[in-house]
C-alpha cells in the first residue's frame, strides 16, 4: 500500500463508484469552498496502482497560521478494513502535520444503528458501534451532537424495487390525501432557471426570519446551480397557484354538491347527507372568498406558494433546502413537490429519497418535532449517522480549544 496525493480526476473516478459518496464529498463542493478561501487537496491509498481509499481534504487558516483540516463525509474507505483505516489515518495525520495543521475533522456517511420510522433501534439491524470504537482507539474524539456542523439525523424513503402506486399506497392517509388535494386545486410546479433563483431565495429568507434560522447567502445557491445543474445534480423548484383557475374549480365543486343535494330524495334519512353537503358548500364558499382576497391584495392571478432545492447524486435524491410563504401554508404545496421528486427517483433509478435533516433522538419528541412529522407521513425510516470526530494533530489542538471556549464565553 502506498499513500499518495491524487489528481482531481483520480479522486473523481474513485468517488463516482464508492458506496459512501455524497454531494458533500464531491469535487464541486471543494470548488465552492475555494471561493470561501479554503484550500483543497486530494489524497488516497493505492495498491498496485489502484486507488483503494481516498478523501478530499479541505483546510483553512485559523489561529497563529495553523490550519484546520476537514474531510467532508470522509473517508471514502472500507471502515471495517482496520488495517487500511489505520494506515490511511496515520498517513493523513503525517500529511496534515507537514501542512502545519492541528486538527482533522471527519463526519463519515455511515449509519450508527439502524432505526425504524419512529426512531427506535431495529433489533439485529445495522450496528456500526465497532467502527466508532475503533475511531476512538485511533485517537479521534467524538464531537457532541449539539456542536456538529452537518446533518446527523435524517429521514429517508427507500425507492429501490418499488412502484409509484406502491409508494403512494404505503403513505399515511393524511399525506396521500393532501397530495391529491393539491393536485385537484391545480397547484403547479415550476423548475427555476439560474436567472430565477431569487424567487427561491426570497421564499427561503422569509421562512428563515419567521422560524429564526440562518440561511446562506444567495451566492451559495447560484454557485451550486453553476457547478451542478448542467450535470443534472441540482434542481430548484417553486410551486404556483393560478387563482382564476382555482376559483373556477371551487365553483364547479359547489355546482357538483348542489346537484348531489337535488338528487337526494326529500326523506328524513337523507338529512345527514344534505347537512354534510351543505357544510362542504360553506367551506368552498369560504375558500373562494379567501382566494379573491389574495388576488385583490397581491394584484396577481398567479401566486408563488413555496420553494425547494434538491441534490440528485445517485444513489439518492436529497431534499436539501425549502421554504414556504406563511400565508399560503394552508395549500400544503410541499407535499406535492415531494411527490414529484419521489416519482422522478423511481423513474430514474434512484435507490433513496432522502428528506434529510430531522432533530436528534426523534423518539424523545424534541423541539421542531413537526419537521419530522411532515416527513414521517411519507412512510420511510429514521437514519442516525455515526457522528463527527476530531483527530488532534499537534499539541496546539488543546490550546485552540481553550481559546475557542473563551471566545464563546465572551460572545454569550
Amino acid at each position: 500500500m502506498k499513500f499518495t496525493q491524487l489528481t482531481e480526476k483520480e479522486y473523481q473516478e474513485f468517488w463516482e463508484n464508492h458506496p459512501l459518496k455524497t454531494f458533500l464529498s464531491a469535487i464541486e463542493i471543494g470548488k465552492l469552498r475555494k471561493k470561501s478561501n479554503w484550500e483543497v487537496d486530494y489524497v488516497g491509498v493505492k495498491d498496485q496502482n489502484k486507488v483503494i481509499a481516498a478523501t478530499m481534504l479541505l483546510s483553512h487558516k485559523r489561529h497563529f497560521n495553523c490550519y484546520e483540516f476537514y474531510s467532508p463525509r470522509g473517508f471514502l474507505i472500507d471502515f471495517n478494513n482496520q488495517e487500511l483505516l489505520d494506515f490511511f489515518t496515520d498517513e493523513v495525520s503525517k500529511y496534515i502535520k507537514s501542512k502545519n495543521g492541528y486538527v482533522l475533522r471527519i463526519d463519515p456517511y455511515l449509519i450508527n444503528k439502524q432505526r425504524d420510522i419512529d426512531g427506535n433501534i431495529v433489533e439485529d439491524g445495522i450496528d456500526n458501534t465497532n467502527i466508532k470504537e475503533h475511531l476512538l482507539s485511533l485517537g479521534f474524539k467524538q464531537v457532541p451532537d449539539k456542536d456538529i456542523e452537518q446533518v446527523g439525523w435524517m429521514f429517508s424513503l427507500g425507492l429501490e424495487g418499488k412502484t409509484e402506486e406502491q409508494i403512494l399506497k404505503e403513505m399515511y392517509p393524511n399525506t396521500r390525501n393532501l397530495i391529491r388535494k393539491a393536485e385537484r386545486n391545480g397547484i403547479t410546479i415550476k423548475e427555476l432557471s439560474y436567472d430565477e433563483l431569487d424567487r427561491f431565495y426570497n421564499i427561503l429568507s422569509e421562512t428563515g426570519k419567521r422560524k429564526s434560522f440562518s440561511i446562506r447567502n444567495v451566492s451559495y445557491y447560484k454557485e451550486m446551480y453553476k457547478l451542478l445543474h448542467d450535470k443534472g445534480q441540482v434542481k430548484y423548484y417553486v410551486t404556483e397557484l393560478n387563482l382564476d383557475d382555482y376559483i373556477k374549480h371551487l365553483k364547479e365543486e359547489i355546482v357538483d354538491r348542489k346537484e348531489k343535494i337535488s338528487a337526494l330524495a326529500d326523506k328524513k334519512y337523507n338529512e345527514g347527507k344534505k347537512k354534510s353537503l351543505e357544510d362542504e358548500i360553506t367551506k368552498l364558499d369560504k375558500r373562494i372568498s379567501e382566494a379573491k382576497e389574495i388576488k385583490q391584495e397581491t394584484s396577481k392571478s398567479i401566486i408563488t406558494l413555496s420553494g425547494s432545492m434538491f441534490i440528485l447524486i445517485k444513489p439518492e435524491i436529497i431534499y436539501l433546502s425549502s421554504g414556504n410563504y406563511e400565508e399560503y401554508l394552508k395549500f400544503n404545496s410541499q407535499y406535492l413537490i415531494q411527490w414529484l421528486m419521489i416519482k422522478y427517483g423511481v423513474e430514474n433509478g434512484y435507490k433513496k429519497h432522502n428528506f434529510y435533516g430531522i432533530p436528534a433522538n426523534i423518539n424523545t419528541h424534541p423541539k421542531d418535532y413537526g419537521i419530522y412529522e411532515f416527513k414521517r407521513g411519507f412512510n420511510g425510516y429514521v437514519e442516525e449517522l455515526i457522528g463527527e470526530y476530531e483527530l488532534p494533530i499537534s499539541w496546539k489542538y488543546n490550546l485552540f480549544k481553550i481559546i475557542n471556549k473563551i471566545k464563546g464565553g465572551k460572545k454569550k
